[in-house]
């Protein structure tokens, strides 16, 4: 089976195709086969940084960790993080290549052709089959000249495709259908089957359905996949985590309420996972003073653009609610952009975010100065004595990366972290002052003792006395969600079918 290939399409952006490519890796690493995830294109602002400093999109992180295999950046070769409505940065393969509008990005785009084969080949030729995901829907068909990640990709891939259709937004047989009549002749030659994907009530009821759509396709209906409750990490903020108000489902009782600021160009908001799986953490995102209430702990998160989020903030009067809150005692936390933000000044001499200077929150006494170059690296290390509320956390070990473009200056405070980057050098990150706090580190509370300590701190300082609390070792929790997706599509999918049509191919 070396070098087998499989595509998932979707009908639309949201159908499930993250979803369903990290539960077929895992569930064909279960089989014994090697796979690696690919997408050749993904837009998204949850990054992760690779062992060796390269930047690539989260999803192919989670579909990685899901086949068994370590991240690399040939599973995402190219990466655009939006900054504004109309433009992104540009990532190829881990490193940023400049700042483009969508017109300068699609007349740009034909460049790639050479460095995502390359990268897929390279995956072909280590792995025995490479699962490529889709973007969007394949038949934007005014974006279609050019096409690098949907039939433009399974082309150059010679990919049989999966196409995947969302029930549960309605219009399904449009969805599925309507698609496949879009499709130029060639084109339609490659979707082998569709998958009816977010299902709801008894599957039975849709046999009918079933039938209606292979005879009107032409192809089978290769799985009717059940609306499956798995906490797994999202590829960005379009999914439904970021509505929630109560914290992960199931959870009762909940003890302490975490705040994390929805800024518009919020990113890398998976770092609060590891809070949302903890019982007795009610984690809720808000956008409004009015929303805000009060919260036991406040977090300014990672943003791919702080110094507008930095205005968007104030234009909403949240500064004036962060300040209030601090002064109240409530422990504020802010992690990358959200760390710049509670500074005192934010400066842009090379125009990285468009150039300027923007007055910070003032809650720390620390300045930025946005460089021409990203730091990308992986960190260990260990927080420093701390003080205030979260005094729990001090010496803590952490783990986590660090992805920012800003060199901030502490001009007081304490540090909170001691890192090494694998020199042996330690190197001071982040400041502390009273109850404020702030990191460049993602993945703060994926150490379970951090997440254990956080939510000892936030009960006394509520009152509440506890013998203990548990939470989740986040890797062992991610690979149980893996296995309960591959629960699920074994039960919901025909896989005789979907291997099939891997040994077969085009």
């Amino acid at each position: 089976m070396k070098g087998n290939v499989l595509m998932v399409q979707g009908t639309m952006s949201g159908a499930g195709k993250s979803l369903l490519v990290a539960g077929l890796c895992r569930i064909l690493a279960q089989d014994g086969v090697s796979v690696a995830p690919f997408k050749s294109q993904n837009m998204a602002l949850n990054s992760f940084v690779t062992r060796d400093g390269l930047e690539m999109g989260r999803a192919q992180v989670t579909q990685a960790e899901a086949a068994g295999v370590e991240p690399h950046v040939h599973m995402n070769p190219v990466l655009l993080k939006p900054t504004s409505n109309t433009g992104s940065q540009v990532i190829v393969r881990g490193k940023p290549v400049g700042t483009m509008s969508a017109r300068e990005y699609f007349a740009f785009r034909r460049t790639l052709k050479q460095p995502i084969m390359e990268s897929f080949r390279a995956l072909q030729e280590r792995f025995d089959v490479v699962l490529i995901e889709g973007a969007g829907s394949p038949v934007e068909l005014n974006l279609k000249h050019d096409d690098i990640v949907n039939m433009g990709m399974a082309r150059m891939a010679h990919s049989p495709v999966l196409l995947v259709g969302d029930i549960d937004r309605g219009g399904v047989f449009a969805q599925l259908i309507g698609t496949v009549m879009l499709l130029g002749e060639e084109e339609r030659k490659l979707v082998r089957a569709s998958v009816v994907n977010k299902f709801r009530g008894d599957v039975t009821l849709f046999k009918d359905g079933v039938g209606m759509l292979e005879e009107r396709m032409g192809i089978p209906v290769a799985g009717v996949v059940p609306y499956l409750q798995v906490q797994i990490d999202e590829e960005d903020s379009a999914g439904g985590r970021l509505d929630a108000q109560t914290g992960q489902a199931g959870h009762t009782g909940a003890l302490v309420d975490v705040a994390v600021l929805r800024l518009p160009r919020i990113s890398n908001f998976t770092d609060f996972c590891a809070l949302d799986a903890m019982e007795g953490v009610r984690l809720r995102y808000t956008s409004s003073a009015r929303e805000l209430g009060t919260p036991d702990l406040l977090i300014l998160p990672g943003t791919k653009s702080t110094m507008d989020d930095l205005r968007w903030l104030k234009e909403q009067g949240l500064d004036v609610a962060i300040h209030a809150a601090a002064q109240r005692g409530v422990p504020v936390l802010g992690i990358c952009g959200g760390y710049q933000i509670l500074g005192t000044s934010v400066e842009d001499p090379h125009g990285t975010e468009g150039g300027g200077a923007e007055r910070g929150l003032g809650l720390l006494p620390v300045r930025t100065v946005f460089e021409a170059n990203k730091r990308t690296v992986q960190s260990q290390g260990s927080f420093c004595t701390v003080g205030g509320t979260l005094a729990n956390l001090s010496h803590k070990a952490v783990r986590g990366y660090e992805i920012h473009a800003g060199k901030t200056v502490r001009e007081g405070g304490s540090p909170l972290l001691t890192l090494d980057q694998g020199h042996g050098i330690p190197l001071e990150d982040g400041c502390a002052q009273q109850n404020v706090y702030g990191t460049y580190l993602h993945g703060l509370f994926d150490e379970q003792g951090v997440a254990e300590a956080l939510l000892q701190a936030l009960m006394a300082a509520r009152g509440i006395v506890t013998d203990g609390v548990q939470a989740q070792d986040m890797a062992t929790y991610r690979q149980r969600q893996y296995d309960l997706l591959a629960d699920g599509l074994r039960q919901s999918l025909n896989m005789d079918l979907v291997y099939s049509i891997l040994e077969e191919g085009v």
